[in-house]
C-alpha cells in the first residue's frame, strides 16, 4: 500500500527544467478514493446521505485544485516537450513494454481543467437533484469512477493507458445510463450504449496493433516524433491506422453511423447526461484525433473522411433536433451536432479550433443540460404533489415557466445564445473559427453545411426556450401552483456555468475583430502540441486563405454569422411565442416531413430491420442448429443408446435360475464350438 501511494506521488522522469508536475498521481487518486468510500457507503450507510454529499464533490474539487496548480506551473515554464510521470510498469513481454505513464502537456492540462472543473459543478448540482433517490451513495460512486477513468484517458502517456480510460468511461456510461435498472427501457439504453461503443473500440484495438507493428512502441512521444520519417505521407498504413482510430472515435463521440446510442443515453439521471455530453465521454473521440494529429495530418484521405462525417453528422442531428419534444432529446441531438462541428474542425486540420469548441461546448452544454434538469426536477415535484404521472420531460407539458423559475430561465437563455453563436458569448468565438477555417481552407461544401447547421441550431434552441419558458403554462391548473425554482445547490452551478458560457471564448479573439482586443492565448497555449501536425500539413501544401469562398475577410463573416444567428433567434421567437400549444396528452404525433424528423429519419428502424433482426434470426438459427440439433441431439442419442443397452441387459437379468442356466450352457457350447472349429 505504501509503495502504491509512493507511485501516485512520483514526480516526472522526463520533464524540461522549470516545470515538474504537482502531485500528479493524486489527481487520479482522489476520485478513486471517492469511488471506494461512496461504493462502500452504498452498502454500509445506505440511508446516510451526508457522507456522499461531502466525499463525492470534494474528491473532484480537490483534483480540480491540483490541476489548476499544474496549469499555473506549466504556464510559468511553458515547456515545449511533455513531462511524463511513470508510475509503474504495467506489462513487459518481449519487445512490448507498457508503463502506467501520465503525460503532462498543454493539451492534457486543458482537458483535465475541463473534465475536473465542469465535473465539480455537476457533482455539487447532483446533491440537490438526487437527494431523494435511494441509490444516492451508489450514484456518487459511479460519478467519481467516471471522472477517474476520464482522467486516465486524457492523462495517459501511451495508447494502452488511453484505452484503459476509454473502456472505463464506457463501463461507467453503462452503469449510469442504466442507473435506474428496474426500468427495462432504461436498462436497455445502457446496454445499447455499451454494445454500440464496442464496435468502435474494435477499430481502436486494431489501430494499436498496427502502430506497434510499425513503430515498436505505443508511447505518444515516440510514435508522433517518428511518424513523419517512418510512415509515407498519404500511404496505406497511415490511412488505415487513422481510419481505424476514427472508427473508435465515431463510437465514443457519436458520429455517423454509430451515433444512435447517445440520444438513448438520456435514460440516466440528468446530471449524468450533462457529464457525458458536456465534459467527458463524448469528447474523448475528438481529443484522441487531436492528440494523434500528426498521424491524421499525414493522411489527406482520412482527414477528408473525418471532416465529411463530422459535417454530415452535424447537419443530420440538427434537423432531428428541430422536431423533438423531449427537452433532453433536443439537447442530446444538439450534442451530436456540436460534436460534428468538432470533427469537421480536426478533419480539415484546424485542431486548435476543434479543441476550442470542445472547451466552450463543455460550458454551455453542461449549463443547458443542468437547466433542463432543473425544469424536470421542478415539474416532477409538482406532478408528485398532485399525484399525476404526466411526462415532466415533454416540453408540451411546460410553458410559462419563466415567471416561477426566473434563474433557470435566465441562465438557460445565456446557454442558448452561446450555442447559437451570438457575439460576445463563448460559442460565437469557437464556432465561428470552425466555420471560418472550413471556408478559408477551401472546403466550400463543408463551409455551407456548417452555416446551415448554425442556422438550425439557433432555431431549435429558441424553440426549446419558447416551449419551456414562454407562452401559457400547460402543466395543468392543479400542478401549476406547486412549480418552484430549484434550491441554491442547483442554481448556483447554473450561474457559474452561465458566466463561463459568456466569457469562456475570450481566450481566443481573432485580430480581425475590431471591437475587442486580439487575444491569442489558446493558440499560443496549444502550439507546442499542435505544431508538429501543422508543420506536416504546411510541408505538403495545406495553407489557409485570408477570405471565405464568397469573398470577404474573417471580420465580415463574423458579423454576418452573428447577425444571421440573431435574426434566426428573433424570427423563431416571434413566430412561436404567441402560438397556442396543447399538452402532450392532447397532441398528435407530427406527420409529413416533420414526422420524418420526429422519428429521427427512421434510422433506428432501419438498423433494426437491416442489422438487428437478421442477427437475431441468425442467432436463433444457430441456437436451433447447435443447441437443439447438435448438443441436444447428441445428448438424446447418448441417452437412447444407454437406455437400449440397459434394455438388452435386462433380457439376461430376469431373476430366474432356469434362465441363467440356459444362457450359461449356451455360452459354454458356443465357446467349445469356436475352439473346435
Amino acid at each position: 500500500m505504501v509503495n502504491l501511494l509512493e507511485s501516485f506521488l512520483r514526480v516526472a522522469q522526463h520533464a524540461e527544467a522549470g516545470y515538474h508536475p504537482v502531485l500528479p498521481g493524486l489527481i487520479l487518486l482522489l476520485p478513486l478514493v471517492g469511488f471506494v468510500i461512496n461504493g462502500l457507503g452504498a452498502f454500509l450507510w445506505r440511508d446516510n446521505k451526508r457522507v456522499p454529499s461531502v466525499v463525492g464533490p470534494l474528491a473532484i474539487i480537490g483534483a480540480f485544485a491540483i490541476v489548476v496548480a499544474n496549469f499555473l506551473a506549466m504556464r510559468g515554464a511553458m515547456p515545449h516537450d511533455p513531462a511524463v510521470v511513470s508510475l509503474w510498469t504495467w506489462m513487459a513481454v518481449g519487445d512490448l513494454s507498457i508503463g502506467v505513464d501520465l503525460q503532462f502537456d498543454q493539451l492534457s492540462i486543458l482537458m483535465m481543467l475541463v473534465v475536473t472543473g465542469v465535473s465539480s459543478v455537476i457533482h455539487v448540482y447532483s446533491i440537490g437533484y438526487m437527494r431523494a433517490d435511494p441509490g444516492y451513495s451508489r450514484y456518487f460512486a459511479y460519478l467519481n469512477l467516471f471522472v477517474f477513468f476520464m482522467l486516465i484517458l486524457v492523462m495517459g502517456g501511451n495508447f494502452p493507458i488511453m484505452f484503459v480510460g476509454w473502456e472505463g468511461v464506457g463501463l461507467c456510461s453503462y452503469l449510469l445510463i442504466g442507473f435506474w435498472y428496474e426500468n427495462r427501457e432504461f436498462a436497455s439504453a445502457g446496454k445499447k450504449a455499451f454494445i454500440v461503443n464496442r464496435i468502435g473500440d474494435f477499430g481502436f484495438l486494431v489501430a494499436m496493433f498496427l502502430i506497434f507493428t510499425h513503430f515498436g512502441t505505443l508511447n505518444f512521444t515516440e510514435v508522433f516524433a517518428a511518424a513523419p520519417e517512418t510512415l509515407v505521407f498519404g500511404g496505406g498504413v497511415v490511412t488505415l491506422t487513422t481510419l481505424l482510430l476514427f472508427l473508435g472515435a465515431t463510437g465514443k463521440s457519436a458520429q455517423i453511423p454509430l451515433y444512435v446510442w447517445l440520444p438513448d443515453a438520456m435514460a440516466g439521471p440528468t446530471p449524468v447526461s450533462a457529464l457525458i455530453h458536456a465534459a467527458t465521454m463524448v469528447t474523448a473521440g475528438v481529443y484522441m484525433v487531436a492528440r494523434s494529429g500528426v498521424l491524421f495530418a499525414m493522411s489527406p484521405v482520412s482527414q477528408a473522411i473525418v471532416a465529411a462525417v463530422g459535417a454530415g453528422t452535424a447537419l443530420l442531428a440538427a434537423t432531428i433536433a428541430t422536431q423533438q419534444y423531449d427537452i433532453k432529446k433536443v439537447l442530446a441531438y444538439s450534442t451530436v451536432s456540436q460534436l460534428g462541428y468538432m470533427f469537421l474542425a480536426v478533419g480539415i486540420g484546424a485542431f486548435t479550433a476543434g479543441v476550442f469548441h470542445l472547451m466552450t461546448h463543455a460550458f454551455f452544454k453542461a449549463l443547458l443540460f443542468l437547466g433542463s434538469g432543473a425544469v424536470i426536477h421542478a415539474m416532477h415535484e409538482a406532478y408528485h404533489q398532485v399525484h399525476r404521472h404526466d411526462d415532466p420531460n415533454d416540453m408540451r407539458n411546460h410553458g410559462g415557466l419563466k415567471n416561477v423559475m426566473p434563474i433557470t430561465w435566465a441562465t438557460m437563455w445565456i446557454g442558448t445564445v452561446a450555442i447559437a453563436g451570438i457575439f460576445p458569448f463563448a460559442g460565437f468565438f469557437s464556432k465561428d473559427e470552425i466555420i471560418w477555417s472550413a471556408g478559408s481552407y477551401g472546403y466550400v461544401v463543408l463551409w455551407v453545411v456548417a452555416i446551415i447547421t448554425a442556422i438550425l441550431t439557433a432555431a431549435y434552441m429558441t424553440r426549446l426556450m419558447v416551449l419551456t419558458f414562454h407562452g401559457e403554462n400547460r402543466s395543468g391548473a392543479d400542478a401549476k401552483p406547486h412549480i418552484r425554482e430549484v434550491p441554491a445547490v442547483m442554481w448556483v452551478p447554473l450561474a457559474i456555468l452561465a458566466f463561463l458560457s459568456l466569457v469562456g471564448g475570450w481566450v481566443q479573439i481573432p485580430d480581425a475583430l475590431p471591437v475587442l482586443p486580439a487575444v491569442d492565448a489558446l493558440h499560443h497555449w496549444l502550439e507546442p502540441v499542435m505544431e508538429p501536425a501543422r508543420h506536416v500539413m504546411m510541408e505538403h501544401g495545406f495553407h489557409q486563405a485570408h477570405e471565405a469562398p464568397l469573398g470577404g475577410g474573417e471580420a465580415a463573416w463574423a458579423i454576418i454569422s452573428t447577425v444571421l444567428a440573431l435574426f434566426v433567434v428573433v424570427l423563431t421567437f416571434r413566430a412561436m411565442v404567441h402560438r397556442r400549444y396543447s399538452p402532450a396528452a392532447e397532441s398528435e404525433a407530427p406527420t409529413g416531413f416533420a414526422g420524418v424528423l420526429y422519428n429521427k429519419w427512421y434510422v433506428d428502424e432501419l438498423y433494426d430491420r437491416v442489422i438487428i433482426r437478421p442477427l437475431l434470426a441468425l442467432w436463433r438459427g444457430c441456437w436451433k442448429i447447435v443447441d437443439d440439433g447438435i448438443i441436444d441431439g447428441s445428448l438424446n442419442a447418448l441417452a437412447s443408446g444407454t437406455r437400449m443397452v440397459g434394455w438388452v441387459g435386462s433380457l439376461f437379468q430376469t431373476g430366474r435360475v432356469a434362465g441363467y442356466m440356459f444362457w450359461f450352457v449356451t455360452g459354454v457350447v458356443l465357446i467349445l464350438a469356436l475352439l473346435l472349429l
